[in-house]
């Protein structure tokens, strides 16, 4: 049976130190299990303590028995090697870049040009050095605002803000959105061996349109129908017998907004102190109701919220309710 002996206690004094306050985990592993060897732990007990082969035990002894406390450490060129070079390294980033959802393809490409079996674990490792990650795709809209229209349309919205801010107008920035028992939880905090699941399942949807304010305040309409521009006018008719002062109505282009029966309106709403802004194409990020959408939907309802279509109403409907008091957003 081996066992590390011999040490002096100026030895023993720096393994402590070693073991209590390096910051390279492997180094104070090292440290701690040539000390309990030392006290006289048998290779079995430290194979357990520190969850590592046999092998493992033999190469810390001997590294040590080399190179005494110089051993700890890791020598340049020890640790796994890369069965690539730096240029199939590079070559490989752009392989995966070209099907960055499907490592198996890049697999079956370095072994048809290389001859190399790599496990994706490897690829991954390779990737990580490549400062490449497994991450969520984002999504964005399907065009681009023209630019002359888009910086006059920035332009109107500003001089509206500044109207706003010395109390000549009220904004409100509309828009519908929807909700069902598909749910919207992309990521959460769970135990590694307990993953937390949710059942996606079909269900009727649950309709919103809000008018909101840069000061948290909501006004908002639910319905199990479908928004169409019959819903859109009628909301707009009832929202237009609560405002106090001359009000804009900041929303989109899409084609409930667009069309005769509520350009037909306008002049009515007009006269009554409601005027409509439409945003350029393309252009969700300025019209902040698109935030509180995404707060709903991503972060305020909870994973039970979705076990059934009446709890789940109920739950969307609270946060309508409690919206600026107990669910807030700083929209500066």
């Amino acid at each position: 049976m081996r066992y590390i002996k011999g040490l002096s206690k100026e030895t023993l004094k720096i393994l402590d130190r070693i073991y209590n306050q390096s910051k390279y985990y492997q180094v104070r592993q090292r440290a701690h299990c040539i000390q309990l060897s030392f006290q006289g732990h048998k290779i079995s007990e430290l194979m357990k303590i520190f969850k590592v082969s046999r092998n493992t035990i033999y190469n810390w002894f001997n590294n040590w028995d080399l190179e005494s406390l110089v051993g700890l450490y890791n020598n340049p060129g020890r640790g796994r090697k890369t069965i690539f070079n730096t240029n199939q390294q590079k070559i490989i980033k752009e392989w995966v870049k070209e099907t960055p959802k499907n490592l198996e393809k890049v697999q079956d490409r370095i072994k048809k040009e290389w001859g190399i079996s790599a496990s994706k674990n490897t690829l991954k490792r390779v990737l990580k050095i490549a400062s490449m990650g497994w991450y969520r795709i984002k999504r964005i809209v399907g065009g681009v605002p023209i630019p002359a229209f888009y910086e006059k349309k920035c332009h109107e919205v500003q001089k509206l803000k500044e109207q706003e801010s010395i109390g000549e107008i009220e904004i409100r920035y509309v828009d519908e959105s929807g909700f069902c028992l598909i749910p919207y939880i992309p990521y959460a905090w769970q135990e590694s061996k307990q993953k937390i699941t949710v059942k996606s399942q079909q269900s009727k949807r649950l309709n919103v349109l809000g008018f909101i304010t840069r000061k948290n305040e909501l006004e908002a309409y639910t319905f199990d129908c479908s928004i169409n521009s019959d819903v859109v006018i009628a909301c707009i008719d009832d929202f237009c017998t609560k405002i106090t002062k001359k009000t804009v109505l900041i929303m989109d282009n899409s084609s409930i907004h667009q069309n005769n029966y509520l350009w037909d309106k306008e002049e009515e709403w007009s006269k009554k102190g409601l005027h409509i802004f439409f945003l350029p194409t393309y252009s969700p990020h300025l019209n902040i109701i698109e935030i509180l959408w995404r707060f709903i939907k991503y972060k305020w309802l909870e994973v039970n919220d979705y076990d059934s279509y009446s709890k789940l109403v109920e739950a969307v409907e609270n946060i309508i309710t409690n919206f600026g008091l107990e669910y807030t957003i700083n929209f500066d």
